[in-house]
C-alpha cells in the first residue's frame, strides 16, 4: 500500500501542476491542502514535524467542509472531495469557460479554436483523475505514517483514521444527491468525454461567479461581490402599477434579444415600487442571462472600470443604481453622465443602466445656483446663457436617460385594491359572502393605517398585511 499510495500521490500532484486552462483551481484553499497532504504522503518518510502533518490534515478537513458548504447543489452530508472539485470545475471562470459564455448558439464547441478545446480536454481528464483519488485511503495512509514516526501519538493518528473513514463511508451516500454534477461529471469516467454537455451548460448559464449568482453589489475597492441572499420579489406579487411596469418590462425583453434599449429612470414618490420592479424584472428573466449589478452612489466614479470588465462577457447586465441623487455636481456625476452619453467611451452593449429617484433632476437645487433677476434679464438682453449653466448642468443628467418612466402615489381606491390583492395572495382573507364582513374591517383598517403611519404607497399596504398576517390588534387599540 505504501509504495501505490506514494506513486498515486506523485501522480496527482503532476496533474494539479500541470493544469493550463483551469490553473486558478489550483489555488483554491482545498486544492492547496490537497497539496500538502500529497507531497507529505510522496515523501516517503515521517513528516518533518508530527504537528505539520496533523496541520494538514485538518486543514484539508476543513476546506473540504467549507467547499462542500458553498455548493448550490449539495444537500446533505460532508466529505465529499470528488463533487466538490466537480463544482470547482463547473464554475471556474477561464479563457474556455468565456468562451462558451459569448457563443450561446447551439453547436456546442464546434467553433472555438482548436487549441482551446484539445487543451480544455486536457485539463479535465487531468481534473477527473484528481476528483477520483483515493482520499479516505490517503487518511489511512497518513495515520499509519504519523503513528510509525511517532508511536506516543496514537490516539492522534487514530482519530485521523476515524475521519478517514467517515469520508470512506460519505462515499457510500453520495449517489443521486448532486443530479448536476452527477451528470455532467460522471464517476469512475473521463470528463474529457463529456466536454460537450459541459460546454452547453455554460453556454445556458453563464461562467464562473457571474454564472452561479444572479445579483451582485459593488465593494469598496470595486470588485463585484455576490448576493447570496438576493431580494426574492416577483412580477407576479406586485399588484398595481401595470402601466409603467409594463414599459421596464418592454425595454428590458429589447435588451436581452440584442435590440436597441434605453436607460431608464424611474421616478417617482417613495415606496410605490420602483425599486421592487427592477429586482422583480431581474428575478423574471435571470434564467436568459439577466444579471443585477447594483452600483452605490459612492462607486459611481468606477463605473467606466466595472463595464470594462463586463464588455468581454456573454451575460446581460442591469447596472441598478438605487435612490439616485446628488448634493452638487461632483465625480459621481459626471462620471453617470458621460456613460449615460457624451463620454469618449461608449457604454457596452452588454449594460443598461436602470435607476430610481424621488426627485425629477436628481440634483438637490440651490437658491444660489439660481440666476439673479439682474443676470437673468440681463442674459435676455444679450442673448448670453451662461447665467443659468449651473441649471442648464443639473437638468442634463435626467434628460441623459432613455426614458422616465413615472410612479405616482395611488389613490385611495387604488391603494385598497393593492392590500387586498396582497391579502389575497397570503391567504389571509378569503373571497366567500360570509367573509364580506372581514372584506369591510380589513379595508377600514388600511385608510386608518395609512392615516396613521407613511401614507398611500405599495410598501405601506405591504406593511399593513404585514401586521395583519401577524394577528393581534392595532397599534391604536
Amino acid at each position: 500500500m505504501k509504495l501505490g499510495m506514494i506513486e498515486a500521490a506523485k501522480t496527482a500532484l503532476a496533474d494539479i501542476e500541470g493544469l493550463v486552462l483551469f490553473s486558478k483551481v489550483r489555488d483554491k484553499p482545498l486544492i492547496r491542502a490537497f497539496k500538502e497532504l500529497l507531497e507529505q504522503a510522496a515523501s516517503q518518510s515521517p513528516a518533518a514535524s508530527e504537528l505539520s502533518l496533523i496541520r494538514s490534515w485538518a486543514f484539508f478537513m476543513a476546506s473540504l467542509a467549507e467547499t462542500e458548504m458553498s455548493c448550490q447543489e449539495a444537500h446533505q452530508g460532508h466529505g465529499d472531495f470528488y463533487h466538490a472539485l466537480a463544482w470547482m470545475t463547473l464554475r471556474d471562470d477561464n479563457l474556455f469557460t468565456r468562451t462558451a459564455e459569448v457563443h450561446p448558439e447551439p453547436g456546442g464547441f464546434a467553433k472555438f479554436p482548436r487549441v482551446l478545446v484539445t487543451l480544455a480536454q486536457i485539463d479535465l481528464s487531468r481534473l477527473g483523475r484528481i476528483a477520483a483519488f483515493d482520499i479516505p485511503g490517503l487518511g489511512f495512509y497518513l495515520g499509519n505514517l504519523l503513528r510509525e514516526g511517532f508511536p506516543f501519538l496514537d490516539k492522534p493518528a487514530h482519530a485521523i483514521e476515524e475521519e478517514a473513514r467517515l469520508l470512506w463511508a460519505a462515499e457510500g451516500q453520495r449517489a443521486g444527491a448532486y443530479p448536476i454534477l452527477d451528470a455532467l461529471f460522471p464517476e469512475h469516467t473521463d470528463w474529457a468525454a463529456g466536454l460537450a454537455d459541459f460546454t452547453a451548460y455554460i453556454q445556458r448559464t453563464g461562467a464562473g461567479a457571474l454564472g452561479r449568482y444572479r445579483s451582485f453589489r459593488c465593494t469598496r475597492d470595486g470588485a463585484l461581490k455576490p448576493v447570496l441572499n438576493p431580494d426574492p420579489v416577483q412580477l407576479s406579487s406586485l399588484t398595481g402599477y401595470e402601466a409603467p411596469r409594463s414599459v421596464v418590462i418592454a425595454n428590458t425583453l429589447r435588451f436581452l434579444e440584442g435590440k436597441p434599449a434605453n436607460n431608464l429612470l424611474l421616478y417617482g414618490d417613495r415606496g410605490t415600487g420602483k425599486s421592487a420592479t427592477v429586482k422583480a424584472v431581474c428575478n423574471e428573466y435571470a434564467h436568459r442571462g439577466l444579471r443585477l449589478l447594483e452600483v452605490p452612489k459612492g462607486k459611481l466614479a468606477q463605473l467606466p472600470e466595472i463595464l470594462e470588465t463586463l464588455c468581454f462577457r456573454g451575460l446581460r447586465f442591469i447596472i441598478f443604481i438605487d435612490d439616485l441623487s446628488f448634493e452638487k455636481a461632483g465625480d459621481s456625476f459626471t462620471a453617470l453622465k458621460m456613460l449615460l452619453e457624451g463620454g469618449i467611451e461608449a457604454r457596452p452593449a452588454q449594460a443598461v443602466i436602470y435607476a430610481t429617484s424621488n426627485r425629477r433632476h436628481l440634483v438637490k437645487e440651490y437658491v444660489a445656483d439660481r440666476p439673479t433677476t439682474a443676470m437673468a434679464a440681463d442674459a435676455l438682453a444679450t442673448g448670453d446663457m451662461r447665467a443659468f449653466d449651473t441649471m442648464q448642468e443639473q437638468f442634463s443628467l435626467a434628460d441623459r436617460f432613455g426614458m422616465t418612466v413615472v410612479f405616482t402615489a395611488p389613490d385611495q381606491d387604488e391603494f385598497l385594491r393593492i392590500a387586498e390583492s396582497i391579502a389575497r395572495d397570503r391567504g389571509i382573507i378569503t373571497d366567500p359572502p360570509h367573509r364580506q364582513e372581514a372584506w369591510k374591517t380589513f379595508r377600514e383598517n388600511a385608510l386608518r393605517w395609512e392615516r396613521w403611519f407613511n401614507g398611500r404607497s405599495p410598501r405601506t399596504a405591504v406593511q399593513y398585511v404585514d401586521w395583519v398576517a401577524g394577528g393581534g390588534g392595532f397599534p391604536w387599540e
